[in-house]
């Protein structure tokens, strides 16, 4: 938590100690008010008193309180806004962190853990900076100042015992019940994040769902998950529920005891000492209120107590993901000696969960080549061409841009030469020009280059036909958008780029035979100069390529043109024949 609160902007910092400052003034105007019930004690027992005396003091009492109230709504507006601003600093600086990660910490941490922490755990520990702020300072300060007014006040023993004991049970049934408590907050983090997991996989795949009947399992998977939580919570909040009932009990209790014992007290001096009696008297109404006021303070630090243990994992989860270090770091080159090159030296890779991906692979791409890449399903195709665009590094060999290791790069000056199309096209909401022009750092970009990244990828064919156009809003997803669309959209964006490299991952495969050979001859002739890597699973899409890669079990069994594969690689043979008509072959 403390390693939190110290990103706390200097703005803040200073709201927080005039907030500081205010509670001491609450706390002064607070413990003024048992002197003036003393006071009013003796006037009432005074021959001589008058009600103008006792009026007067009274308005000294309503003065003290409207101070310690009007202190006490300037702090809270400042607490507001001091929580508020921890938060949007936290938030953003989650954000950007997690922006930096690479494929190894999202799969580490899931995208639904990391949308919980980046949501829910920061209101979490803004909650507890909003409502502790005030009692943190004012409880412990409020328990000191009125023990020791105790001691001073107190002329017998019996009474600061009573109150020592008192206050011993209350905390120790305080630690208990954090004990049993704050393992259970871990958990209820983890089961919230499991719950988000579920309840994100049945929207992503709510067609899925439907598609095979598939509600009443979805919601018995949900239903577990969610009666874990609620089992787990219920025994957090029953557990809190004893708490304050206990603290109220041993308030009143204190207080009847004090009073009880203090009237023996009273007793034991002499009926004729009327003096020492009100004196006594007066002392056991003073001391009863400041160990009333003690009671208080451990009151608003259960309250507090009641918050923390959530908040305090909370805030070791946020830790996690900005403590976090990336395993793609950002190198410092700018410039490079060669243009459109990309070339694998002795290339091996693995995850650090399991076995090799891939081993030992080599080739060169020169500038405007047409290099693809085919292989059976987990041959490694995919994390490959991932490689290039550093969202893995290579556990071995190197991987070269232009002549360039990928690590010395930094990420601005790797991305402008590389434009990467996944294999799951990706669009974000907004309108088509934003996400052709998505994340374009140039300025100057006009419609007439959308249009032209557009028509390249041969989506124009259908932009041209909506109302907006360039205009037209594109859903969260791409969900307006059929499968094809959304894979020329994305093909487009890449192509706005002007990047030297072009990296496919299997982008053409929600294309028709048509739009993919159109597409392919447009690349051909309008970027001849631009290096092309492509992933695919057609031979039809790759049969034209200068140079074909077959991966078999993330190794490299066959590198050459369409005609040489076939005369001496099995494997590719085996896939040109359970795709293409001996004819189609040539053969």
């Amino acid at each position: 938590m403390l390693k939190l609160i110290k990103r706390l902007r200097r703005n803040d910092i200073l709201m927080a100690l005039a907030c500081s400052v205010l509670v001491l003034g609450q706390i002064y105007f607070d413990l003024k008010l048992p002197d003036y019930m003393s006071n009013l004690t003796v006037l009432i027992e005074t021959p001589g008193s008058t009600m103008g005396d006792i009026l007067n003091t009274g308005l000294e009492m309503l003065g003290c309180t409207l101070a310690s109230a009007a202190l006490c709504i300037i702090c809270g507006y400042l607490t507001a806004k001091v929580a508020a601003g921890f938060a949007l600093t936290t938030r953003e600086a989650v954000f950007n962190k997690i922006a930096d990660f690479g494929q190894y910490e999202m799969m580490h941490f899931s995208v639904p853990s990391l949308i919980n922490r980046t949501t829910n755990d920061i209101t979490q520990v803004q909650m507890v900076i909003a409502m502790g702020l005030q009692l943190l300072i004012k409880s412990p300060i409020m328990a000191a100042w009125a023990i020791i007014i105790i001691k001073i006040i107190d002329k017998s023993w019996e009474l600061s015992a009573i109150t020592a004991g008192f206050i011993v049970a209350l905390l120790m049934v305080i630690i208990v019940i954090i004990v049993l408590v704050l393992p259970r907050f871990r958990r209820v983090q983890k089961l919230t994040d499991h719950i988000n997991l579920v309840a994100r996989e049945n929207l992503t795949g709510i067609n899925v769902v439907h598609a095979y009947n598939a509600e009443d399992y979805q919601n018995a998977k949900f239903e577990k998950s969610n009666s874990a939580l609620m089992r787990t919570q219920l025994f957090n909040q029953r557990t809190f529920a004893f708490l304050m009932p206990v603290v109220t009990l041993g308030m009143n209790t204190l207080a009847l005891v004090i009073y009880w014992v203090g009237a023996a007290i009273v007793n034991a001096v002499p009926a004729e000492d009327m003096a020492g009696r009100l004196e006594s008297f007066s002392n056991i109404v003073v001391f009863g209120t400041y160990a009333t006021y003690v009671i208080m303070s451990i009151m608003m630090l259960v309250i507090i107590i009641m918050l923390l243990p959530a908040a305090q994992v909370s805030a070791g989860r946020i830790n996690e993901v900005l403590s976090a270090e990336s395993s793609v770091l950002e190198g410092g080159v700018t410039e490079s000696p060669e243009t459109g090159t990309v070339e694998f030296r002795d290339v091996s890779f693995h995850y650090p969960d399991g076995g090799d991906v891939l081993e030992h692979i080599s080739f060169k791409a020169d500038k405007g080549e047409t290099v693809a890449f085919i292989g059976a399903t987990g041959s490694g195709k995919t994390t490959l061409v991932s490689l290039i665009a550093r969202f893995y590094d290579a556990t071995g060999g190197e991987v070269l841009v232009d002549g360039v290791n990928v690590r010395d790069y930094s990420f601005d000056a790797l991305y402008d030469r590389v434009g990467y199309v996944t294999q799951k096209a990706v669009l974000f909401s907004g309108d088509i020009k934003g996400n052709v022009l998505f994340g374009e750092s140039r300025g100057g970009r006009e419609d007439s280059d959308v249009s032209h990244a557009l028509t390249l990828a041969k989506a124009d064919e259908f932009v041209n036909k909506l109302s907006d156009g360039l205009a037209s809003p594109v859903a969260e997803g791409g969900s307006n958008f059929s499968g094809g669309q959304k894979q020329r959209l994305s093909i487009a964006r890449a192509l706005a780029r002007e990047p030297e490299i072009l990296v496919f991952d299997d982008s053409f495969s929600a294309l028709d035979y048509r739009t993919d050979a159109a597409l392919r001859a447009g690349l051909k002739s309008d970027l001849a100069d631009t290096t092309k890597i492509i992933v695919a699973q057609r031979i039809g899409t790759i049969r034209n390529a200068d140079k074909i890669i077959v991966l078999d079990d993330g190794k490299a069994v066959g590198i050459g043109t369409h005609d040489e594969l076939m005369r001496s690689c099995p494997v590719y043979q085996e896939i040109a024949r359970s795709q293409l008509s001996s004819e189609e072959l040539g053969a």
